[in-house]
């Protein structure tokens, strides 16, 4: 997976993508997302280095199979507020 994460003034704002979905866009209907670099590109982290810092987040961006697989298997988001973009899960979550 892609981990970049930004310290702002609200916390930790963290964006995760599957390696396979960056440069990508997903459109259903009226929702579309692209996976720019600028966003979701950051270092290659694996599934313990993601979920420590998931654990750390104010804020999550997550797109792909494995990214928000994790995220639910971890409890960061109820598989039910998944969005499915044209077969690609996309997931935000805010902690507060």
């Amino acid at each position: 997976m892609i981990l970049t994460e930004r310290q702002t003034p609200k916390g930790l704002l963290v964006s995760v993508c599957d390696r396979n979905v960056l440069g990508e866009t997903f459109e259903n209907g009226d929702v579309s997302i692209t996976v720019t670099e600028e966003f979701y590109g950051g270092e290659e982290a694996d599934e313990s280095e993601v979920a420590a810092t998931l654990a750390r987040a104010s804020v999550a961006n997550l797109v792909g199979e494995r990214a928000v697989a994790l995220a639910i298997e971890r409890g960061h988001v109820d598989e039910t507020n998944v969005l499915d973009i044209d077969g690609t899960p996309h997931a935000q979550f805010l902690r507060m």
